[in-house]
């Protein structure tokens, strides 16, 4: 008997089932099974699945990266103020409030005085001269409508000062001012490749252009917009919709983003009418990365600093909004730029800036320990150190190496003897693109797209063909079929034109319609440099591709970079302008890595390569070594006898013979052995288990789902080991494992799947529309509206009616692609899909209303004995009695072997099956759009394509998680050939086995009577029978209708179906899955095909029963191969009760805090003594921070801050507060909304606004609308004027809490946040009463900081805690006899004051969600549940806490 563990994983499940079996006595037994669960959210899974790559901590990552700008903004600060502080440039007051001696330039507590102001502005005499310069440019401005002098703020000298600085002198203290203002504002840092792409073929350009004439057309669309043409002054035409009329916009200017196409010689493309194909938009508010582009053109065309241009365009214009309107954010370079000159030109005016002694006092300052740093600095000058080291200083980016996988192949060793792993090489590295186009031209081959010939030969007759193929491959950037088949086409015949269709008579054996890539990195370097003028044709060497790419590679900052290719261009001799113009805008390398290193690569590639590439010289001196014992036969023990046979089969008998090698081969000459082969092992014990778990570094798989799954998986396989085997070596016999689609596929193949899968179930629901729809119809015989069975009959006769028509009507072509068709729409469809299916084997028209009578059957067109294949492209539907007399025969070979005959269907009709070329004429025209079935049918033989099929699966998490058990079930014995990286002993499952065994053993009967019962209540609670069906044996099945039946799965109802799945996978054995998965029918080296057929017959003897039928021609009686045997006879009983069992177990996840251990870097160790390196000098290290740290790890609050207002007009509620946000005005506000607006003047303008505008707020507060209401805002405010209004503040009741204890903190206001009740309390009095409180989460870590439970032992009445519930605890109902049942086991979801929801433990989704509208659905309104299932108890006074293990053993109630 044989030890086999059955494991399904999936993306938040883990189902497990052992076995003790031996297939061949039919003796077998269960020894356990279970489902364990990790709880996820459902948009993290749903994203996930959906193939989209946002990561669950994103969220949190972008906060902290908020936080970390502000903190090095802060550092920045402090750093300036000790520098400013030495220089005494430091206003009195600002200087006195900041700490110099503990806290390095930080404010002293609860201070943080403006520098600008002392009781009054400082800087008086400069604001005078300012207001010169407005009354002689603005006198209206500083005269309000009562003749009163206006007031300006004092913050605009800032802006005079900037300008004013770049050729007077201004004061130090001035001067102080401005450098911390730059600090603060101090532009975009931007690295290369940033910019959005730039679009050869597009120009845009910004334009402020004034409006001359508003014409609007005279239809309103169907959203209710009209479309206007709006002249401009320079007599473009803007078309746009609005809602509103737009005709104010006459006379006025307005700011355009125009981008116009251009053809490849620069001139404007034109439309059909002749004129300039141009497209206008105006930039959003949020379009920032345009606004920038404009602001910069501004700034350079006025040849103005930023601070220059903010001042003059305020004299120009005083009521201008600077901030957020005038400069957005901009390039870095521009501040730099300002400030320097600034920094230079009060250099010459002030001493202190030129002084050397200064400077080294500054730098000593800054940099007490760091001698190399303090010489750098002092060779060079304020202006540097106030620039490059401090405003400026741009820290390099943080090395993601790590993250980046080790090369299988090479390591390297330290001069100590520790071997460290080689990264991985870029996928942009010339080494790497050459290697990856020698391995695909390796494995490359072509067949006839007809019949399957494999022809790669007629192409491909030498090494020179080979060459020719290879130099043509090198200088693309990817290939599809066509270019391939049409190169190899013109070198055979000598260039010579093609003839029609001549390429469509081949195929490659890479997907038909990929693009695959070649060397990338080449072509993309030589389109840039055709643009290079005077380059020497020959000048791309592999040489200076290699340093080219290099440069492009590694260097991110743009100013570095350009000087990169300023040095290359010189060393090279090129036209450095030219180079550099081409070069400049190269996007950097995608982070793609291969699998190997450069260095192993570099060893490989001398033996991939071949013909002029090729030189033996060039092979590594050790491998030639190898080599030459290769060819002479001599012994070495490092060369294994496999290598050997390889050799031979390869004629690896002379030198020259050594290039052209398939990578693996290549490898075992290199390295000895497959590159995987060196990191096998064995585990022996639990122990070497755990102690992977141990060293398990998290994050090394880069997808936290993953490794949340990968780390569980071993946890319970752990677990299983020690209480079955008790943790003895080699326990387990086999693992065979599943993994769910979701887990094995990437990112962008489960995007692909989701779409495929959401077409799949609205024609699912179509179908299941159209049966119900025909079972109406009384002219239809034998409809079964629930039938699985008639609807695969319905989709495959669908099917073929859709692909044979060739012009289908619109509206028909919509019914056949909508999820749900209305009534009329479906008696339509009928009627058109009526008489257009006809029998391929004999073209005689099937009607509808037969099709499912027992003259009609689902045929496959390669039988099911030969090929387990059960895909539509396999089936079609024909008359019983010819399936009958096609047997096992395939499609092609039926019509060979029977063309002409007469087959009598009975009730007196006869038929004839089709002769041969009448046959193919009529599959090639009927299916003409279905490629995969016509190939089928006009196969003659299984072709060999798709018995190529990938069997094994090369996934990265599937290869991964096989590895890891591979260790525990590994042959380690010496004369053992499982040396793999995955043990033999490793079985891997797939979905389709797993349905088909289901069925044949009865497994699915069991799974319907499990959840049968949830069916009926949901009848009772419907008052209908919609949720059941009897099926064609007569029993009660569950069905759900056919409003809800989109997305719906019945298998997925419940937890415990991973435990069946992982069941069925334990018991498949290899030789179920090698004839289902048909690699039986494989053509093995050496085995005929009456071997092949003979080796699958034996394989379909051992595992499937037989049953007779009589021959319809012969009237005799024979056999044939039905369902699959039962591994042991009593499965189907023992399943049904070890399901029974199951109880369902969770991971939790109530972790509130956690002691964080924080390391910083100093030059100080422990006991802050200096720390020197060996020569003496000081040396930084990390440090371990001293005191408490707590991490919190779940959201306190909602990120929204309110700030509590008071007004009297509204009653406040007991407890609750009034707190105010700002909004944004929009089309959301509408009467009641505007009700809650704290001012009310505001309110009465808004409300007499949207009064105006007929109460429509989507009109009045459109964009539009909004600058329409704030042109003339007096109208609407009893003709006074008011400041415009874009935000106001909203006010609302809650119980909101202060954000904390001291400073402001106490000012603002939180609310909590979703999903942090994280414990229910329950209490009982002495008499044994329970009552119930759920502690909130500030609660819960204060008391966890205080080391103490997170639940009060004693609640506020007195009463002693008996127990807590956090989400994913199980509770149960106890029966009569006090023992528990896993049919009482509930789990709890949520509780709210003393309130809490509990859910049936196995249920994983609902039947039905509540609907408000019929007051039902499978649990109460909330979706969850306070009583039992039966309504006899509510759950919270009679339940029981159980504590579970992994494996769901119920250890502790």
């Amino acid at each position: 008997m044989k030890k086999i563990l059955g494991l399904d994983l999936g993306t938040n499940s883990i189902g497990w089932a052992l076995i003790d079996q031996n297939f061949e006595s039919k003796e077998g037994q269960i020894l356990g099974m279970g489902s364990r669960i990790i709880p996820m959210s459902q948009d993290v899974l749903g994203d996930f699945g959906k193939g989209n790559s946002i990561s669950q901590t994103s969220e949190r990552t972008g906060y902290r990266g908020v936080r970390r700008l502000r903190e090095r903004h802060l550092l920045r600060r402090e750093r300036l103020h000790r520098v400013l502080h030495i220089l005494g440039f430091l206003p009195k007051h600002y200087e006195d409030s900041i700490d110099f001696t503990k806290r390095f330039g930080k404010f002293k507590a609860e201070t943080e005085p403006k520098l600008s102001f002392d009781k009054e502005f400082l800087f008086k005499d400069s604001f005078l001269e300012m207001m010169k310069d407005f009354k002689l440019n603005q006198p209206d401005f500083l005269i309000d409508k009562n003749d009163d002098a206006c007031l300006v703020p004092y913050d605009w000298t800032i802006y005079y000062l900037r300008k004013k600085a770049l050729t007077e002198k201004i004061h130090k203290e001035e001067l102080a001012w401005l450098i911390l203002n730059f600090n603060q504002k101090r532009g975009y840092y931007q690295l290369r490749g940033e910019e959005e792409d730039e679009n050869p073929n597009k120009k845009i350009e910004f334009h402020s252009l004034k409006v001359v004439e508003v014409v609007a057309d005279a239809e309103v669309n169907k959203k209710g917009e009209t479309w206007y043409s709006v002249h401009l002054e320079n007599d473009w035409i803007y078309r746009r919709s609005s809602k509103i009329s737009l005709d104010d916009w006459k006379d006025k200017t307005r700011d355009f983003i125009v981008t116009t196409d251009i053809n490849e010689d620069g001139s404007d493309k034109l439309d059909k009418e002749g004129q300039v194909k141009r497209s206008f938009r105006a930039p959003s508010a949020d379009d920032w990365t345009l606004l920038k582009k404009k602001t910069e053109q501004d700034i350079t065309q006025t040849k103005k600093t930023v601070g220059s241009y903010i001042y003059d365009n305020l004299l120009l214009n005083p009521k201008q909004k600077i901030k957020g309107k005038l400069v957005r954010t901009i390039e870095r370079k521009f501040y730099k730029e300002e400030l320097e000159l600034i920094l230079r030109k009060q250099q010459e005016y002030h001493t202190e800036l030129q002084s050397k002694q200064l400077l080294h006092d500054c730098v000593r300052e800054l940099y007490k320990n760091n001698e190399q740093h303090q010489q750098s600095l002092e060779a060079k000058d304020f202006v540097h150190l106030f620039l490059n080291d401090i405003i400026f200083y741009q820290r390099p980016l943080k090395s993601q190496k790590s993250s980046i996988s080790n090369c299988t192949l090479e390591s390297r060793q330290s001069k100590d003897g520790v071997v460290f792993p080689i990264k991985v090489i870029s996928k942009s590295n010339p080494y790497y693109q050459e290697f990856r186009l020698l391995q695909w031209l390796q494995n490359l081959e072509i067949y006839t797209t007809d019949d399957d010939t494999r022809v790669t030969t007629n192409f491909i007759t030498s090494l020179e063909d080979k060459e020719a193929l290879l130099n043509f491959l090198n200088s693309k950037k990817e290939v599809e079929q066509k270019h391939v088949i049409e190169f190899l086409i013109k070198h055979k015949n000598g260039g010579k034109k093609l003839a029609k269709g001549e390429i469509e008579k081949y195929r490659w054996n890479y997907v038909q319609d990929k693009k695959y890539p070649m060397n990338e990195t080449r072509y993309l370097i030589q389109s840039k440099l055709y643009k290079v003028a005077d380059i020497p044709i020959d000048f791309l060497t592999t040489e200076s591709e290699f340093s080219l790419w290099h440069i492009i590679y590694s260097v991110n900052d743009k100013i570095e970079y350009e000087k990169a290719l300023k040095s290359f261009a010189n060393k090279h001799n090129l036209d450095v302008e030219s180079f550099v113009e081409s070069f400049k805008k190269f996007p950097p390398f995608k982070s793609d890595y291969g699998n190997f290193s450069e260095k192993a690569i570099k060893k490989l590639l001398p033996l991939m390569r071949f013909g002029k590439n090729w030189n033996y010289e060039t092979i590594l001196t050790t491998s030639k070594e190898r080599i030459d014992k290769i060819i002479t036969g001599e012994y070495d023990e490092a060369i294994k006898n496999r290598i050997r046979e390889k050799a031979a089969q390869f004629n690896l008998n002379k030198e020259e013979n050594f290039q052209n090698l398939p990578l693996w081969l290549s490898q075992y000459i290199v390295y000895g052995r497959h590159s995987e082969a060196a990191v096998v092992g064995k585990w022996n014990s639990i122990s070497d288990l755990e102690n992977y778990l141990k060293e398990f570094k998290q994050h090394s798989l880069r997808n936290p789902i993953v490794e949340q799954v990968v780390t569980e998986t071993l946890r319970v396989v752990k677990d299983i080991w020690q209480q079955y085997g008790n943790g003895a070596k080699d326990f387990f016999d086999e693992i065979h494992i599943e993994l769910g689609r979701e887990m094995k596929n990437t990112a962008d193949e489960r995007k692909r799947l989701s779409s495929i899968v959401t077409d799949n179930e609205n024609t699912n629901l179509r179908i299941k529309a159209l049966l119900v729809e025909l079972a109406l119809d009384n002219s239809v015989e034998n409809v079964r509206p629930y039938s699985p069975v008639q609807q695969d009959i319905l989709k495959i006769y669908e099917e073929g009616v859709l692909n044979s028509v060739s012009e289908i009507e619109d509206d028909i072509l919509k019914i056949s692609k909508s999820a749900q068709p209305s009534s009329s729409d479906l008696k339509r469809y009928k009627l058109w899909l009526e008489q257009k299916y006809q029998s391929p084997y004999t073209g005689q028209i099937i009607p509808l209303n037969k099709l499912f009578t027992y003259e009609y059957e689902i045929e496959h067109i390669i039988p099911q004995s030969r090929y387990f294949d059960d895909s539509m492209s396999n089936k079609v539907i024909c008359e019983a009695s010819v399936n009958q007399l096609k047997g096992n025969q395939i499609g092609l070979a039926f019509i060979k072997n029977h063309h002409g005959e007469k087959v009598n269907l009975g009730n007196g009709k006869v038929v004839q099956i089709f002769e041969v070329e009448a046959y193919e004429n009529f599959v090639k025209r009927v299916y003409d759009k279905n490629r995969g079935k016509r190939n089928k049918l006009l196969a003659e033989d299984i072709p060999e394509k798709m018995i190529e099929r990938q069997l094994n699966d090369t996934r990265y998490i599937s290869k991964y998680i096989s590895q890891l058990l591979s260790n525990i079930v590994r042959d380690d014995k010496p004369d053992s050939k499982d040396d793999g990286l995955n043990s033999i002993n490793i079985v891997p499952g797939n979905g389709k086995i797993t349905t088909r065994l289901k069925q044949d053993w009865g497994l699915n009967d069991v799974w319907n009577g499990l959840i049968l019962p949830r069916f009926e209540r949901m009848n009772q609670l419907t008052n209908s029978t919609d949720f059941t069906s009897v099926n064609t044996h007569g029993k009660l099945i569950p069905t759900v209708p056919i409003d809800l039946s989109k997305g719906f799965n019945k298998k997925r109802i419940d937890h415990r179906h991973h435990a069946l799945d992982a069941l069925v996978i334990a018991c498949a054995t290899k030789d179920h899955i090698n004839l289902l998965n048909n690699e039986s029918a494989l053509p093995k080296k050496g085995r005929s095909k009456e071997d092949k057929k003979s080796y699958r017959f034996d394989l379909q003897n051992k595992l499937r029963n037989k049953e007779s039928y009589i021959d319809p021609q012969t009237g005799k009686s024979k056999e044939k191969f039905a369902d699959f045997k039962k591994p042991w006879n009593t499965l189907t009983e023992d399943s049904r009760s070890a399901l029974k069992k199951i109880v369902v177990s969770f991971k939790q996840n109530t972790r509130v805090i956690n002691k964080a251990t924080n390391y910083y870097e100093s030059y100080k160790d422990e006991n802050g003594n200096l720390r020197l390196s060996k020569d003496g000098k000081p040396k930084k290290d990390f440090v371990e921070q001293k005191g408490t740290n707590w991490a919190v790890r779940k959201a306190l609050h909602k990120e929204t801050v309110s700030g509590q207002v008071r007004l009297d007009r509204v009653k406040v509620a007991k407890g609750k507060i009034l707190t105010a946000t700002r909004k944004s005005l929009d089309s959301s506000f509408n009467e009641k909304t505007i009700s809650s607006i704290t001012d009310t003047g505001i309110q009465k303008i808004l409300l007499n606004f949207l009064k105006a505008k007929g109460n429509n707020s989507e009109v009045a507060f459109s964009p539009e609308g909004i600058e329409e209401m704030n042109k003339d805002i007096k109208l609407y405010n009893e003709g006074k004027n008011h400041q415009p209004i874009l935000k106001v503040r909203v006010f609302e009741q809650g119980s909101k809490f202060a954000l904390g204890e001291t400073g402001n903190k106490t000012q603002k206001f939180v609310e909590a946040a979703k999903g942090t009740n994280l414990f229910f309390g329950i209490y009982q009095d002495k008499t044994g009463k329970r009552s119930y409180d759920t502690i909130p989460l500030n609660l819960v870590i204060e008391r966890q900081k205080q080391g103490l439970s997170p639940v009060p032992e004693t609640n506020e009445k007195g009463h002693a805690l008996l127990f807590y519930l956090s989400p994913n605890d199980l509770v149960s109902i106890p029966n009569e006899n006090n023992e528990i049942e896993s049919e009482n086991v509930y789990k709890m979801v949520s509780s709210t004051g003393s309130e809490c929801h509990f859910i049936k433990a196995n249920i994983s989704t609902l039947i039905k969600n509540y609907d408000a509208k019929s007051k039902i659905g499978e649990l109460g309104s909330l979706n969850k549940l306070e009583v039992t299932i039966d309504s006899k108890y509510r759950i919270k006074e009679v339940c029981v806490k159980l504590k579970l293990d992994r494996l769901g053993n119920i250890t502790k109630v």
